[in-house]
């Protein structure tokens, strides 16, 4: 275990979520351990349905970074690289503890199996772990009021859609499942025919919906991009890879299993770059060569 707690979140995002590391690195010098401190310690929760093998174990395990935060408000930091951090970033940017509660208790719903009911469900899920992240970004960042925490909340549902989308066949050799269950049954299908036997075509009838409400939410945000703050840009810039799968998405005719919706590490790097160059939040009207070349090939709808 490193000596540097910071660096360790740092080398933790960059690892596992890097489009987010990419995005900080826009940041002020200042904010940047911050920025990796937050977003280390959403890996840290988000984890933890891959790394228990019942519900109560999960449970426990959220239930420890509960207690962590209190001890991190109390003044009472535990032994970890991660809460270390994280409990500098809170006492030097005054972070919000109702935000960081709400990310916890949102990841119990990753211990159930079952998919959200319908896309109000979906969305209390993504309001809850995804938006409260964007929310305490924007707050690191110094614009966390106003304008700039609308933007954070649409940015937040637009990113949590969008992931549940380019997660599905990380979920389903899981056998887990967040397209709604309400558009599995207008579909025709179950989650259980989909883990056992492959995606019918009808799963794309149920994806399409998830899509088109994650793709309103981001153009929300690029509609008002002149309205929030440039100190918030670079919380929004995760946006310009998760708009891109979507477009991908829309071309090849819904199909969440299909590999070519994925963006390449470097085509990632160029989003962020001219997304924060550009101070658009996005970048799907600028697509890279590797865009223009997989698109061609993509299904058809």
């Amino acid at each position: 275990m490193t000596t540097r707690p910071r660096s360790y979140c740092a080398a933790e995002v960059r690892r596992l979520d890097r489009e987010r590391y990419l995005a900080a690195l826009f940041a002020p010098a200042e904010r940047r351990e911050a920025l990796f401190a937050l977003y280390a310690f959403n890996l840290e929760v988000a984890k933890t349905a891959e790394m228990v093998s019942e519900p109560m174990l999960g449970e426990i395990r959220l239930q420890w970074w509960r207690e962590t935060l209190d001890g991190i408000f109390a003044g009472s930091v535990r032994e970890h690289p991660v809460v270390a951090a994280l409990a500098a970033a809170v006492e030097a940017h005054d972070l919000d503890r109702a935000r960081f509660e709400a990310i916890v208790d949102g990841r119990a719903a990753d211990l159930d199996p079952a998919p959200p009911a319908d896309m109000d469900a979906l969305e209390a899920y993504a309001g809850a772990t995804a938006v409260p992240l964007v929310e305490l970004a924007c707050q690191v960042l110094g614009a966390g009021e106003g304008k700039a925490m609308a933007a954070a909340r649409a940015a937040g549902l637009g990113l949590g859609l969008a992931g549940v989308l380019r997660a599905v066949p990380f979920h389903a050799r899981q056998r887990r499942l967040y397209v709604p269950r309400s558009l599995l049954d207008d579909a025709g299908i179950s989650a259980a025919t989909l883990f056992d036997r492959g995606p019918p075509a009808a799963f794309a009838d149920a994806v399409a919906p998830v899509a088109r409400r994650a793709r309103a939410h981001i153009a929300a945000v690029r509609q008002a991009r002149r309205e929030v703050p440039r100190a918030a840009r670079a919380a929004l810039l995760p946006l310009a890879v998760a708009e891109a799968c979507l477009v991908r998405l829309a071309r090849n005719g819904h199909d969440a299993f299909d590999p070519r919706i994925a963006v390449s590490p470097l085509a990632a790097q160029l989003r962020i770059a001219v997304a924060a160059l550009g101070g658009r939040y996005s970048a799907a009207s600028a697509a890279p060569p590797d865009q223009r070349s997989r698109s061609s090939s993509a299904r058809a709808q």
